[in-house]
């Protein structure tokens, strides 16, 4: 390999521009990090595709060698991209067009949405008869159980909302009684108010007493028993639903906006920032060797 874009960073031996790779984002324009975590220069001629159309960019890995970006951002794994040649990714981009401009996609595209409104329609149905289950009020609340399952069915169930309601983890019933329990910690709690300290099981710690509480007033409603005249739950169902907040969410690929320095930054920032010391230079056999083990562990990683 051969020293390119940097210190520590390598041009790609030719069999790695063959390969379809997933690596991680380098930390310089232009370079990724392998699995390994060798920081390798992305060949010439290839060009990053940004993430967001999937059906171009199933194309585009599909026409050959490329390289998958992907980076944890906590318990996720975002998709960064993908580094292909700029010669297909414009053929893809230009066939993929060309495809969906036609009668044919358009109208399959309309099928499909028929049939999602369906299935979304069912589950909405059925995911409202089990927090009605769940509930299992005293028949004279009949009208007041059906009234809070429709809200947290309505809150819960929207295609991309990223509730409990939405996992296929857990089966429907679960998933009924943890929306419920969300649903009444927000609504008929201070939860949202609360200053808990960031410490760790303390939130957990919290919500498994909200959630103790909430099981406590649900219980009085399944007795039968009359309500109080500021029974946070009769108080929750009467007042308009609160606004969905999640649903304004930027568009994807956009940077966020840089935070300027608060003061106290600034006026704890040292006047004469220390001098950094260079590193010691190597020696001509010292690069020859590094060249020489890395270019051996790359080989030896696709022998197996």
């Amino acid at each position: 390999m051969t020293r390119k874009g940097g210190i520590g960073c390598y041009s790609p031996p030719p069999m790695l521009e063959t390969k379809k790779l997933t690596v991680g984002p380098g930390p310089r324009k232009g370079t990724v990090r392998t699995e390994d975590g060798e920081v390798v220069a992305v060949p010439e001629g290839w060009v990053l595709l940004p993430p967001g159309d999937a059906g171009l960019t199933r194309k585009v890995k599909a026409g050959g060698a490329c390289w998958t970006v992907k980076e944890r951002v906590g318990r996720r794994v975002m998709s960064r991209g993908v580094w292909a040649p700029a010669g297909r990714i414009e053929r893809a981009r230009a066939a993929v067009a060309a495809q969906r401009a036609t009668p044919e996609y358009a109208r399959r595209k309309a099928s499909d949405k028929a049939r999602r409104d369906k299935n979304q329609a069912a589950y909405v149905q059925d995911f409202t008869r089990a927090v009605r289950d769940f509930l299992r009020f005293d028949a004279r609340f009949a009208d007041l159980e059906l009234k809070m399952a429709s809200a947290i069915a309505e809150h819960a169930t929207p295609v991309g909302s990223g509730t409990v309601a939405r996992t296929q983890r857990i089966p429907v019933s679960e998933r009924a009684e943890a929306a419920t329990i969300a649903w009444m910690r927000h609504q008929t709690t201070a939860y949202d108010r609360m200053h808990i300290p960031r410490i760790k099981g303390r939130r957990h710690e919290v919500r498994r007493k909200l959630a103790q509480h909430s099981r406590e007033l649900l219980g009085r409603y399944r007795a039968g028993e009359d309500p109080s005249e500021d029974c946070p739950l009769a108080k929750a169902l009467a007042a308009p639903p609160k606004p969905a907040v999640a649903a304004e969410r930027p568009p994807a690929n956009t940077p966020k906006p840089l935070k300027p320095p608060s003061s106290r930054a600034v006026r704890s920032r040292p006047k004469h920032a220390p001098v950094k010391k260079p590193p010691p230079a190597e020696s001509a056999d010292d690069v020859q060797d590094e060249r020489a083990a890395r270019q051996a562990r790359i080989r030896a990683r696709f022998r197996r």
